[in-house]
C-alpha cells in the first residue's frame, strides 16, 4: 500500500499538465506576436513610413541646399505625395530652411505642389519658414496656400546667378599658357582659363534672364494679388519676415505648432520627411564626387543657381 501510494503520487494530475501546456502555448504565441510587431516596426522605420493613428497634420521638412545630390526633388515629392495621400491628413506643413539651389529641382517641387493641391483640394498646404527661405527655397514656397514666417526670417532673393572664377591673370604672372582645343566654336563656353568671350557672356546673360523670368512668373502665379510689387522685388534682395509680410511675399507669422493648432486645427503632427538610409547617403556622396567631372563648374568654371 505504501509503495502504491508513492507510485500514485508520482504521476502528475492530467488537468495540471493540460494547464501547463496551455500556459506554455500562450507564452509562445505572445512572444511570437511581440517579435512580429517588433519586426514590422523596424521595417516601417527603415522604409520611412510614418505610423499615425487618427487625424493629424502632416509635416515635410525642406532643409539645406536644393540640389540633385542634396535636398532633391525626388525625395521631397515622395514625402509630399505620402503626406497628401494619407486619408487621415487634415493639412500639410512644408517647413523650409534653405538658401535655395538648383532652379530645376526647385521647379519640379513647385510643380508637384501645385498638382497635389489640385488633386486634393480639401487638404491645404502651408509653408512655415525658419531662418531662411531664399532663391529656390522661395520658389518652392510660393506654390503654397499660405506662407508663415518669423519676424526675423530672411525671405526672397528672387533672382538667378551663375558664378565662377577667372585665372588668366594668375596664369600670366606664373608663365602658364592655356592650350585649349575644341570641336565646336562654343565648346569651351566661359572657360575659366581663357579670356572672357563677349558673345558667350551675352548668351549666358540671356539664359539667366530667361530663367529669372520663369522664377518671377512662378511667384506671381503662386502669390497672385497678395503681392505688392516694388521695383526691387525681383532684384535678388532679401527681406526680413516682417517686411515680407508687408510686401505680400508672406501671409503672417507662425511656427509648425501654431499653424497646426490655430490654422489647420489639428495639433497632432506626423513627420513625412523622407530620411536617407546609409546606401542613399553613400550613393549621393559618390554622385557628388562624380558630378565634379561633368558639372557646369568642372566644364566651364561656372555654376547656375
Amino acid at each position: 500500500m505504501i509503495f502504491g501510494k508513492k507510485l500514485h503520487d508520482s504521476v502528475p494530475d492530467s488537468s495540471a499538465v493540460a494547464h501547463e501546456i496551455r500556459l506554455t502555448r500562450r507564452w509562445w504565441v505572445s512572444f511570437r506576436l511581440l517579435t512580429l510587431a517588433g519586426i514590422v516596426a523596424l521595417v516601417l522605420v527603415s522604409m520611412d513610413w510614418p505610423v499615425a493613428m487618427g487625424k493629424h497634420t502632416a509635416l515635410v521638412n525642406l532643409k539645406g541646399e536644393i540640389a540633385s545630390n542634396g535636398v532633391n526633388a525626388d525625395d521631397m515629392i515622395s514625402g509630399l505625395q505620402a503626406a497628401f495621400s494619407d486619408k487621415n491628413t487634415v493639412g500639410v506643413i512644408l517647413r523650409i530652411n534653405s538658401p535655395g539651389g538648383s532652379p530645376v529641382q526647385a521647379g519640379q517641387i513647385y510643380d508637384e505642389i501645385r498638382r497635389l493641391r489640385k488633386k486634393y483640394p480639401q487638404i491645404p498646404l502651408y509653408v512655415v519658414v525658419d531662418d531662411l527661405c531664399a532663391s529656390g527655397g522661395y520658389y518652392v514656397a510660393s506654390a503654397a496656400d499660405r506662407i508663415y514666417v518669423n519676424q526675423a526670417s530672411l525671405v526672397g532673393s528672387i533672382g538667378v546667378l551663375m558664378d565662377g572664377f577667372g585665372f588668366t591673370g594668375v596664369m600670366n604672372k606664373v608663365g602658364v599658357e592655356r592650350r585649349l582645343l575644341t570641336a565646336g566654336a562654343n565648346k569651351g563656353f566661359l572657360d575659366p582659363y581663357s579670356p572672357v568671350n563677349p558673345q558667350q557672356q551675352a548668351y549666358a546673360q540671356g539664359m539667366l534672364e530667361e530663367i529669372h523670368q520663369q522664377f518671377i512668373n512662378a511667384v506671381r502665379a503662386g502669390r497672385g494679388s497678395r503681392l505688392h510689387e516694388t521695383p526691387d522685388m525681383f532684384s535678388g534682395l532679401v527681406w526680413t519676415g516682417a517686411r515680407s509680410v508687408q510686401l505680400g511675399l508672406a501671409d503672417g507669422y507662425g511656427t509648425v505648432d501654431s499653424v497646426a493648432r490655430d490654422v489647420i486645427h489639428e495639433d497632432s503632427v506626423v513627420d513625412y520627411t523622407p530620411e536617407q538610409g546609409l546606401s542613399d547617403r553613400v550613393a549621393h556622396q559618390l554622385g557628388s564626387t562624380l558630378a565634379q567631372f561633368v558639372s557646369p563648374r568642372a566644364l566651364t568654371g561656372w555654376v547656375l543657381r
